[in-house]
């Protein structure tokens, strides 16, 4: 599609802010209306309305896709949208650890205990840990706990966490993603651990680091549009 505007702007209403192109309101995707939190995220949408050349590419509305998600998918139903999420947490990746004698169990430890430690710290809750990949189920105060943390969040951060969870296959990297300051490096390393140990062993492989940066890519934009949520 060919660009149809010369400048894109972010503006105040009543109801919140609105990104404009010549002047006219941004729909979303499900035609609804594009009303953004702050004027943070409706800048930064802005921004990529602005950014693009004579031809449009869709890929580039990284922002844009989450804030329609979060209004055109999550916003009329919460509730659903919590259900899908709390899998993630019922299986999250850094509870699964290789054997004990296994070498990659030392490097899970390192880098994934930390991080379960302080989510338990955080949330008050307790996740089961398991030497196998056959599943093991987490105790019902702990979904019980994630629903409520989650149900605390709007449907912008919900958005935000859906896309962390769903790349990292883990609620505790996604909601330690949320917090400001969050490490996000360190972050995407730990969802990528057992990866990269494969990459160690056999090799890289092109079109999976391809395949890897571009998930990578989506991991950092969701955790910016998390903190610009935050305003």
């Amino acid at each position: 599609m060919k660009r149809f505007y010369k400048h894109a702007a972010a503006e105040p209403c009543d109801a919140g802010w609105r990104v404009t192109l010549d002047g006219r309101a941004v729909k979303t995707q499900g035609q609804r209306a594009l009303i953004l939190p702050n004027a943070a995220l409706a800048h930064a949408l802005a921004e990529e309305w602005q950014g693009q050349g004579e031809e449009i590419d869709p890929t580039l509305f990284v922002l844009r896709d989450l804030a329609d998600y979060a209004i055109d998918a999550i916003a009329p139903d919460v509730a659903s949208a919590i259900n899908t999420l709390l899998p993630y947490a019922e299986t999250d990746t850094l509870c699964y650890r290789a054997d004990p004698d296994d070498p990659l169990h030392l490097r899970q430890l390192g880098l994934w205990e930390p991080l379960l430690q302080a989510a338990e710290r955080r949330l008050d809750l307790h996740f089961v840990r398991a030497n196998s990949i056959l599943h093991q189920p987490q105790p019902p105060q702990t979904l019980e706990r994630i629903r409520a943390v989650l149900a605390e969040q709007d449907a912008f951060t919900l958005a935000a966490t859906k896309t962390l969870a769903s790349l990292a296959a883990s609620m505790v990297i996604a909601l330690a993603a949320l917090d400001p300051g969050a490490d996000i490096k360190t972050l995407w390393d730990a969802a990528n651990l057992e990866e990269d140990w494969q990459a160690e062993l056999w090799g890289k492989d092109a079109e999976a680091e391809f395949r890897r940066e571009r998930r990578r890519g989506a991991f950092i934009a969701a955790a910016r549009f998390a903190a610009l949520v935050r305003g």
